[in-house]
């Protein structure tokens, strides 16, 4: 062993420590890595800081700003409606559908862009069933791993190997060959992860904190039927309020005076005010609704309200506010200051009138809509404190179609090897942007760069290693202990190495590393060298130990996850997975 390898593992140690320990955010103990490797002359500058052009950290980015265009246009929130209807709030069928959900669309697409497709679907899930975001997003994550060794084009991986193994006359992958060994891991992986996997994973906060966190607050408002509404003569059950919007109504406002209770058959008219109740984006999503308004918006007293100007923002009120004890209707509030409510949040109180004759308490969240003078000069004034600028835009409902299609497009093109998925997804980006599906603006405002750090700074512990043969020097070392062993032994052998090295390193590289020598190894034992191939093809897409993987880096900081977390649903999964790939891979391929 050379200084410079020993130095490498040591480097590698105290990083897993430090990750375990999480005493600094993960990103810049990745970034500190990657310094350390520089200076310690163990990776070249130049060769680090390529890291970061790499085709994994090009990918995430790329699908970063498709995701952001299929939420723009409003497809993401069509999905996860569409799920809901199917599933309800039965917590237990909602991880079903969502890790079955996964695990197909994984299976003849790239696990990464199956996750970034399903992340924001599975926090409005949560949010809307009123669950931890983290008993959710760590399923996703496996579900879409645990298809990789279903079909070749599941992974990136699989063709790489595929491609090595014909430098040593061999025949390459078939399409499905991999599914006599990947369908029963994934169907086991599926199990175990319903069953014993998702009680392993931990509640980060409690639904209410989550909520809180990520402006997620249920508001009541006042919905009104408009003239010529779609609604009208439909029933309260026809109407879809609580399928389509995922608004609850908990009154019916008739003729100014009558107070109806919202009855499945009770049919709407035109004129009806309803109080509906939902949350804060749900709300707002009224306003796009044809045939129905916001009564507020509906009675503008000033036009200049609708200009570039208007703030939506949300407030709490404070102790000396004129406000408390008073109602908005009491005090003329639109008139007085110029400026909408727009909905109002009592902590969690089910509220069963108008907004303007509630009496306003210390405490009361307000949704206020109105010009940015107006509200400063409240806000310095302590009539109520800003707590959240609201930066809502319209979904572009219109351009969902050629969003999907791009991202459709994208997918094929890589599954049919017609392009890289690096440069397809680059390609869709650029799509997105001439099409207006988003704008840069909005694309950039939704990547998560803390990920991107992370992923380019490990990725140069994986270069460290091939640039000093620490990758070549650990395989030569299991050769020598176990080279003479039963067989059996050395695939379990290789499968460790694989799976060891697919953490600091990108899937691809350790394959790239290990192939070559279990293929010599076994040609020099006189064994089937295509049953090694197939045990690191499997071992490769083992990535459940660390948050290191793209996938499980992509739910990482939504979940709030630890890195621990992942070993500890992760670890038993994994022994799951090696003792099926041991017995079926000699048995389908034999030695």
């Amino acid at each position: 062993m050379t200084s410079e390898i020993a130095l490498l593992l040591s480097i590698i140690g105290a990083s897993v420590v430090l990750f375990s320990l999480e005493c600094l955010p993960a990103d810049v103990i990745a970034l500190g890595i990657l310094l350390t490797l520089i200076l310690t002359g163990l990776l070249p500058a130049k060769a680090a800081f390529a890291c970061f052009g790499s085709d994994t950290v090009i990918m995430i980015l790329g699908l970063l700003i498709l995701t952001a265009a299929l939420v723009r246009t409003g497809v993401v929130d069509a999905a996860r409606r569409a799920i809901l209807r199917r599933t309800g709030e039965d917590h237990d069928r909602l991880v079903a559908v969502i890790m079955l959900s996964a695990a197909t669309l994984s299976a003849f697409m790239s696990n990464t862009a199956t996750t970034a497709f399903f992340v924001p679907i599975t926090i409005g899930l949560a949010r809307k069933v009123r669950i931890n975001a983290s008993k959710l997003l760590m399923p996703l994550a496996f579900a879409s791993i645990l298809a990789s060794s279903v079909t070749l084009i599941s992974s990136s991986t699989n063709i790489v190997i595929s491609g090595l193994m014909t430098r040593y006359d061999m025949q390459p992958l078939g399409m499905f060959e991999l599914a006599l060994v990947g369908v029963p891991i994934a169907v086991t992986g599926l199990i175990y992860m319903l069953s014993v996997g998702r009680r392993l994973i931990p509640d980060r906060g409690n639904p209410d904190e989550w909520s809180e966190e990520f402006g997620i607050r249920p508001y009541l408002t006042e919905a009104l039927i408009l003239p010529q509404s779609p609604l009208i003569g439909k029933t309260l059950a026809e109407s879809g309020l609580g399928r389509d919007l995922d608004l609850t109504v908990l009154r019916v406002v008739r003729d100014k005076g009558r107070y109806l209770v919202p009855q499945a058959n009770l049919r709407l008219e035109e004129g009806d005010v309803l109080l509906v109740e939902g949350q804060r984006d749900d709300i707002l999503k009224i306003k796009d609704t044809v045939g129905l308004a916001i009564k507020a918006d509906v009675t503008l007293s000033d036009p200049g309200l609708q200009t570039e100007n208007v703030r939506l923002v949300e407030v709490i009120l404070l102790r000396r506010s004129p406000l408390i004890g008073r109602t908005l209707k009491g005090i003329n509030f639109r008139q007085r200051y110029g400026l909408q409510v727009l909905g109002i949040n009592r902590h969690g109180a089910t509220i069963l009138r108008k907004i303007s004759r509630i009496r306003l308490k210390i405490g009361d969240q307000l949704l206020i809509q109105g010009h940015r003078a107006n509200i400063a000069v409240l806000d310095e004034d302590n009539t109520f404190r800003i707590i959240g600028t609201v930066d809502y835009e319209r979904p572009n409902l219109q351009r969902a179609p050629m969003a999907i299609a791009i991202f459709a497009g994208v997918l094929a093109m890589a599954a049919l090897n017609i392009l890289s998925l690096p440069v397809a997804v680059l390609l869709g980006s650029l799509l997105a942007f001439i099409t207006r599906c988003l704008t840069p603006d909005e694309a950039y405002r939704e990547v998560e760069w803390k990920a991107l750090i992370l992923i380019g700074s490990i990725l140069s512990v994986g270069s460290a290693m091939e640039y000093t043969g620490a990758a070549k020097f650990l395989a030569a070392q299991i050769i020598n202990l176990i080279g003479q062993a039963h067989p059996a032994w050395l695939l379990t052998a290789f499968f460790a190495l694989t799976l060891l090295l697919t953490q600091p390193m990108s899937n691809q590289a350790a394959a790239v590393v290990v192939v070559p020598i279990a293929l010599q190894t076994a040609l020099q034992l006189d064994l089937n060298p295509r049953t090694f191939a197939i045990m690191i093809a499997v071992a490769a897409s083992c990535s459940y130990l660390t948050p290191l993987e793209p996938s499980c880096l992509m739910v990482y900081g939504p979940g709030r996850y630890r890195f621990l977390d992942f070993l500890k649903a992760g670890a038993l999964l994994t022994v799951l997975i090696y003792i099926l790939a041991i017995v079926l891979v000699p048995l389908i391929w034999p030695l």
